[in-house]
């Protein structure tokens, strides 16, 4: 890296090269796009087709810990521009993922060689988080060069080979652009501490004193003490909403813009096909507020997005706003004012496993009525867990408390407002449960996003220090460094092995040799996704169940889409075997079958009911048959709370099912399935579990023939032993009609009916 403080900084406004021709070739500026001098430099330097450049073409040569993988397809991208409503993401944490020179960092070399096991696992889109030049105080989003890669994971050439073998399997790259902050060892803060009325004099936040924006809540509260740190040289404070290592771009100085905009330009000529916005309710500052969500704040996201639509039409943007949903909708835009494509979903996350440990699904239904309508243009995104905290942000005090209790009991495990741990661990490695929290997240609204290992259900380790304790190298088999390295001195791997009993030994070599591993239900079920694609673009909507441990929603796809189809998702929160019964009248008398193992279940009655019987945190995705009497009673969805729009006309469920009814979508009943795979997805190969079907009974019991001796839920609603008692269909269940927004629903989370009021964290 560069010691020049210019070297790798925008020059000031007004030192442009001249534009590219009319129509520039991939890789080169548009025509009348201005590049500033130093990043025109850089971006001749990466290769590109017809540049002169030589571009590598061969994949890295084989290393330790590549799983043995049939020959996997290569079938390029799609062409649908919406590719991120059905997709789902996997963050690859780079330096931890895999080590192709054996110097015990990760690298793009390393994650270019375990393409071909993402793509067989059923990832669309892989997350890059930070490969910037950094001191790596924060993880790497302490950046002190934005237009170059460290040099510990590789070359501009490796991240270009990256992109094109990606792409070439069909996966798409996005990467984090962390617009809110620098490092202080960033060259723009050097020159602006040291030169106040130079170019980048003003490129921070700069106050004699640290009084203002006294309104605006700390984040990092048990790290940090103000939001203002003092600077020797400079003589004032400096103005940051994180790591006091970390200052605040100033967004009222025009050139701060324009710079942001000439890296965004510089990433997306590499051809990545969007960006993970970091951070971004925080950009503008204004006395008397809490400094966040500001409208000059959306101006600018609202400018990224139009300077990427002019330049570079179909790159997304995925907005990380830890905020409520009334708040991070508006970072969607409007239809005439765009501003990003996806939103990260925050609250619903602690709410699952709020949920699991409370054994009701209300946490989780208050949390999706609470979740207001987004424009057509836009996508929730979803995770489980991720490279941070747990956050506990948006939950009671009484249910942080909760949480802390049930998840965290020592110390070391919590951080910030927050928890550090891994998906396995937090569930104490219940294979049920773990089962269920992947059902809930990929039929819940939104695309999902995985987090590395926790496919294979890797361990953590809370000795280590802030957030590492999440971010240990992945374990690909039991060669030395568990694959994930050749170094030979294991004191110089990026983060220590995980050695925890239990976890120690999880890789995906052992998993794969598994049949009925944690990684192969992990790949079934991304598979079983992709086969029906409702579940990332369909309508949604609460159902009312008579049992409050189970939530029940429909997806639903809106005429004409092709291969249209509604599906009923039914999950059991409880520990205990659940009987409930599920309103669902537009759906009366129409046929069942259930995904998972492709049997039929019983029609919904002509009542519109269903009755199920679930096992312990058990679940079900049951496609419902496209076809229904013409005497079936109509469901009222106009309007409904918690419903998700796909388009102006806001059509509903109701107008589908007419459709179905007057023939103008074809009646069909699902194919074949392969019950060694259970997935009717061609493109799902490999051995998976073997199937537990199950298969209707005298009475309306399931039962599951031929189950394996061994103490774990199957994927066929959490398959073991239904219970012989049930309500009896003619008893009325409690209502429970999703509620619709008012004064006691802002004023109350899930115990709201017992005068819980809502506590949000002071901001």
């Amino acid at each position: 890296m560069s010691t020049d403080p210019m070297s790798t900084a925008q020059a000031p406004p007004g030192s442009e090269a001249p534009a590219a021709a009319p129509g520039g070739a991939f890789g080169q500026p548009a025509a009348g796009v201005p590049v500033t001098a130093p990043v025109a430099a850089q971006m001749s330097a990466i290769p590109t087709p017809g540049s002169g450049i030589p571009m590598p073409l061969a994949v890295a040569p084989p290393i330790p810990g590549v799983p043995a993988l049939p020959a996997q397809a290569r079938p390029g991208l799609s062409p649908d521009p919406e590719w991120f409503r059905t997709a789902v993401f996997y963050e690859a944490l780079l330096r931890s993922f895999a080590d192709s020179d054996g110097d015990g960092v990760g690298d793009l070399r390393g994650l270019i060689s375990r393409l071909d096991y993402l793509a067989w696992l059923g990832v669309d889109c892989v997350w890059i988080p930070p490969f910037y030049p950094s001191p790596v105080r924060d993880g790497g989003y302490d950046i002190s060069d934005y237009t170059a890669i460290d040099p510990r994971y590789g070359t501009m050439e490796d991240f270009r080979e990256l992109v094109h073998q990606a792409h070439q399997r069909g996966i798409r790259i996005i990467i984090d652009m962390v617009v809110n902050h620098t490092s202080d060892a960033h060259p723009w803060f050097q020159a602006s501490r040291s030169d106040p009325e130079g170019p980048y004099g003003d490129f921070y936040v700069w106050a004699d004193d640290d009084s203002g924006y006294d309104d605006a809540r700390i984040i990092f509260v048990d790290t940090e003490e103000s939001n203002w740190a003092y600077d020797v040289e400079r003589g004032q404070f400096y103005w940051h909403r994180f790591f006091s290592h970390q200052p605040d771009l100033n967004y009222r100085n025009p050139a701060v813009i324009e710079a942001i905009h000439d890296v965004i330009r510089f990433w997306a000529r590499t051809g990545v096909d969007g960006f993970r916005l970091d951070a971004i309710p925080y950009l503008t500052e204004s006395e008397g507020t809490n400094c966040e969500n500001l409208a000059g704040t959306h101006e600018i996201i609202a400018g990224i997005r139009q300077m990427l639509d002019r330049e570079f039409p179909g790159t997304i943007t995925l907005a990380e706003a830890n905020q409520w949903p009334e708040d991070v909708v508006e970072y969607f835009g409007t239809e005439e004012a765009p501003e990003c494509t996806m939103c990260f979903h925050f609250p619903v996350m602690p709410r699952i496993f709020y949920a699991l440990r409370q054994g009701s699904a209300e946490a989780i239904r208050w949390v999706l009525e609470k979740t207001p309508d987004i424009p057509a243009h836009g996508q929730w995104g979803t995770f489980l867990r991720n490279h941070d905290e747990l956050t506990l942000e948006m939950v009671t005090d009484a249910e942080r408390d909760q949480m802390y209790a049930w998840y965290a009991p020592e110390e070391r495990m919590r951080a910030n407002i927050g928890i550090r741990r891994r998906l396995a661990p937090l569930l104490d490695a219940s294979r049920a449960e773990v089962e269920l929290a992947y059902a809930l997240l990929l039929s819940l609204p939104g695309s999902p996003c995985l987090y590395y290992g926790d496919e294979i259900g890797m361990g953590e380790n809370i000795w280590l220090e802030d957030r590492d304790a999440v971010r240990t190298p992945m374990q690909w088999d039991d060669s030395p460094n568990m694959g994930f390295s050749s170094v030979v001195d294991p004191g110089a791997l990026t983060l220590p092995l995980i050695q925890a009993p239990g976890y120690a030994h999880l890789t995906v070599a052992t998993e794969m040799a598994r049949p009925d591993s944690l990684l192969h239900f992990t790949r079934r079920i991304l598979h079983l996704r992709r086969a029906h694609p409702v579940l990332g673009r369909g309508n949604f909507l609460l159902r009312p169940t008579s049992d409050d441990a189970v939530l029940a929603h429909t997806r639903c796809d809106e005429a004409p889409v092709e291969g249209a189809e509604t599906l009923l998702c039914v999950s059991n929160l409880s520990a205990t075997p659940r009987s409930v019964t599920i309103e669902v009248p537009e759906l009366a008398g129409r046929g069942t079958t259930d995904l998972f193992g492709g049997c039929a279940f019983p029609p919904v009655d002509d009542r519109g009911r269903l009755t199920l019987t679930l096992g312990a945190r058990g679940y079900y995705w049951l496609s419902v048959d496209r076809t229904e009497p013409d005497d079936a009673p109509q469901g009222d969805h106009d309007n409904h709370p918690t419903e998700r729009k796909s388009d102006a006309k806001r059509t509903d469920l109701h107008r589908t099912a007419a459709r179905h009814r007057a023939g103008t979508l074809p009646a069909q009943r699902p194919g074949p399935v392969d019950l060694a795979h259970q997935c009717r997805d061609p493109r799902c190969a490999g051995t998976v579990d073997a199937p537990t079907a199950l298969v209707p009974a005298q009475g309306g019991r399931r039962t599951a023939p031929g189950l394996p001796a061994r103490d774990r839920n199957l994927g066929a609603g959490g398959g073991g032993a239904r219970p012989r008692h049930r309500r009896p269909t003619g008893q009325p269940g409690r209502d429970r009609s999703p509620r619709r927004h008012g004064a006691a629903a802002r004023a109350g989370g899930p115990g709201s009916r017992r005068g819980a009021r809502l506590l949000r964290h002071p901001r």
